[in-house]
């Protein structure tokens, strides 16, 4: 005979690990009013080719203070090496905000943010796509940037050297008015890269993004779509598309407009294949594929008057 005092036992237990189960995987985060703080939080974001480079950071204001210089000895004292002395809570009336030979957060508030979502090219040096914190050790002459792989630490006060990714050098340049409020910006961009600015007070840091080979990437982000959707006609058919279009690569076009066709033959994918084999010089077969293409569009009742006075166009010989 079981007792009620185990009885009793055995649910208590269970009540509780109910109740810790719902801790652990229910627990919605707490309330929070968003505070109002004196360095505002900014986005900045660039697409280059497919690639996007996004940086999240606050933006400090120089407000009459003393940005970039040495720190007094009675400040380094308060740091090791390069550790940082962004500590607003310690800095003296005077002290410089951003010292020389210092890590320094690049911005406020928590540390400041990079992220890729391809592998690119820092000043030539590899960066795997991912998120990192954005730090700078600022010089006279010469600032090293550094992309760190903690990107949730708060301002510099554990970064760990150990963590970083990659480091670069590059060189300040001198502007003559004054920037108050930190600001990046992306200036100028070509086809397959950014330069990122760094402006504060009267200096500018570039450095530059590079994608190597934006058409790669593409394809990249292309195949992981498709295969993560295989029965999706649409998407072949957009690369299909694509290819047609912008490269003017029929073969690659006609391969995966018959993926998209294998699928779930269409009036748009039809229609496509149509102008393709067109744009190859294969007419009869394109006539062809294009009348079969219109007998889809009425029977699927799509719009098709665009594409048949371009067949009567082909037919006729004015294309």
């Amino acid at each position: 005979m079981i007792s009620v005092k185990r009885v009793s036992l055995f649910h208590l237990v269970i009540l509780l690990g109910a109740g810790c189960w719902g801790h652990a995987f229910g627990q919605t985060p707490p309330l929070a009013i968003k505070p109002i703080r004196p360095s505002q939080k900014a986005v900045v974001m660039q697409t280059v080719g497919v690639t996007d480079i996004t940086i999240t950071y606050s933006r400090p204001g120089v407000q009459g203070r003393t940005i970039f210089a040495d720190a007094p000895a009675t400040m380094a004292a308060r740091a090791k090496g390069e550790a940082t002395l962004d500590n607003q809570n310690e800095r003296q009336k005077g002290e410089p905000i951003t010292p020389y030979n210092h890590v320094w957060r690049a911005g406020a508030n928590e540390a400041t943010m990079f992220q890729v979502t391809d592998d690119v090219l820092i000043d030539g040096q590899p960066l795997k796509a991912g998120t990192y914190s954005l730090e700078a050790i600022p010089t006279p002459g010469e600032w090293t940037i550094i992309f760190n792989n903690d990107p949730g630490q708060w301002g510099a006060f554990t970064y760990d050297e150990k963590k970083d990714a990659l480091r670069i050098k590059a060189k300040p340049q001198a502007v003559s008015d004054s920037q108050e409020w930190l600001i990046y910006t992306f200036d100028p961009v070509t086809a397959n890269s950014a330069q990122v600015n760094l402006r504060w007070e009267k200096i500018r840091v570039p450095f530059t993004v590079e994608v190597k080979d934006v058409k790669a990437a593409w394809r990249k982000h292309a195949d992981e779509m498709m295969a993560a959707n295989p029965t999706n006609e649409v998407l072949p058919l957009q690369v299909a598309n694509t290819y047609l279009n912008r490269d003017k690569n029929y073969d690659e076009a006609l391969k995966f407009v018959g993926q998209s066709i294998k699928l779930k033959e269409t009036f748009g994918n039809l229609s496509a294949k149509a102008n393709i084999l067109w744009a190859m010089g294969k007419k009869d077969e394109a006539l062809s594929v294009a009348d079969a293409a219109i007998a889809k569009g009425k029977a699927d009742k799509a719009n098709t008057a665009a594409f048949e006075k371009r067949v009567a166009d082909m037919k006729a010989g004015k294309l």
